[in-house]
């Protein structure tokens, strides 16, 4: 039977395996403890900086964009004339059509007018006649005045016949002027062109009735001068002041792709029309070759000026809302800043900025919805950056 010594280091024994089990326990359980806070910590670290929006910056563009304007235009002959009778009549025959070359005088068309052609008859009869009376009353008047000394006539008489024949001349100086006058009238019967250029239309034919001096409906015929054009544009207030008298533009025509025409500003209305809000310019374009054609629908591209160095930005980088126009901007501590900003110029793309922005802001380049001031932010392409500022921000 074993002692009372024996007995006593067993127990021992145990009792130091159990302390020892109980400890490991107690390790196990408290690593468990920690791993599993760090890992809760790591997820919501992890929570946190995935709730942080990325965005991408860029600083505001100090260099003169491509100020280029695109604007619908038509083209015009630099003189046009419609041309119509002067006399009325039938039209006896045309010598010229569509597309024809003409020189200034050269003969288009001739107006048969047979009532223009007896009323001169008539006038030129009256005027005969008027010459007859006149020399009538100057005879008469010659023959008293040499019987004035012998008393044979009276003072009163050669009064009157010196009266009578200055009522003569002035009757023949009247009826000379409207022979004249007809005979003005007779030579439009000849249609000629008042310039170089060319035949552009056509609208009457032989036997057509005439009506002349009315200068209403369609002309005879039109005559252009091609060698040199117009161009119109009306262009948008806002963009008035950015384009200067004497600078060039470039036109572009469907029929001729690829292919570009300068033209020079050479005016403009100086008002806007109050239904458009623009304004109209002209250009005038050198079409010595002909490859033009008046009447045409072109593209003009204007080049724009400034007088001052504006910065520009991305058109998507602009907030719309109920304060107005504003930029968002990524201060020094990650976090978003709204700044409002008066527009200069909008270039399509580009935005040129008046006011609201300097050269050094972090503007973001497309701000998502819901974004409000103060909001951090992980800026697109740095690492290691937004975990600091987040937990600083906690």
């Amino acid at each position: 039977m074993p002692s009372d010594s024996e007995t006593h280091i067993p127990r021992r024994k145990l009792r130091l395996a159990g302390l020892i089990a109980g400890a490991v326990i107690v390790v196990v359980v408290v690593t468990g403890i920690v791993v599993r806070e760090n890992g809760n910590a790591r997820l919501r670290e992890w929570t946190d900086a995935q709730a942080v929006p990325t965005v991408a910056v860029a600083l505001p563009n100090t260099k003169p964009p491509s100020a280029k304007l695109t604007l619908p235009g038509r083209l015009e002959a630099y003189y046009r004339a419609p041309i119509y009778a002067r006399v009325s009549g039938y039209l006896k025959n045309w010598h010229v059509d569509i597309g024809a070359k003409v020189t200034a005088g050269q003969l288009l068309a001739e107006i048969d007018a047979p009532d223009l052609d007896q009323q001169l008859l008539q006038a030129r009869a009256d005027l005969a006649n008027a010459e007859a009376a006149s020399k009538l009353s100057a005879a008469t008047l010659k023959r008293r005045q040499s019987l004035l000394a012998s008393n044979f006539v009276s003072l009163q008489e050669i009064d009157e016949r010196t009266a009578d024949l200055a009522s003569k001349n002035a009757q023949v100086k009247a009826m000379q002027a409207n022979v004249d006058r007809l005979q003005a009238l007779a030579d439009y019967k000849r249609v000629e062109a008042p310039f170089d250029g060319v035949v552009t239309e056509r609208n009457t034919d032989v036997g057509a009735l005439i009506n002349g001096g009315t200068g209403t409906g369609a002309a005879m015929f039109v005559v252009s001068d091609i060698k040199k054009l117009r161009v119109y544009v009306n262009v948008p207030q806002s963009y008035l002041a950015a384009i200067k008298i004497g600078s060039v533009a470039s036109i572009t025509v469907p029929e001729h792709t690829g292919r570009t025409f300068p033209a020079v500003v050479e005016s403009s209305s100086h008002a806007v029309e109050v239904g458009s809000g623009t304004s109209r310019m002209q250009l005038t374009l050198d079409n010595v070759d002909g490859d033009l054609r008046p009447g045409s629908y072109a593209d003009v591209t204007l080049t724009l000026t400034s007088e001052r160095d504006l910065l520009s930005i991305p058109a998507s980088a602009l907030i719309f809302n109920r304060d107005g126009l504003s930029v968002a901007v990524v201060d020094a501590d990650d976090r978003i800043r709204f700044r409002k900003v008066t527009i200069a110029r909008d270039l399509g793309r580009e935005i040129e900025i008046a006011t609201g922005l300097t050269s050094r802001d972090r503007i973001v380049v497309t701000p998502a919805d819901g974004v409000v001031d103060g909001d951090p932010v992980r800026i697109a392409g740095e690492k290691g950056k937004t975990g600091a500022k987040t937990s600083r921000a906690d």
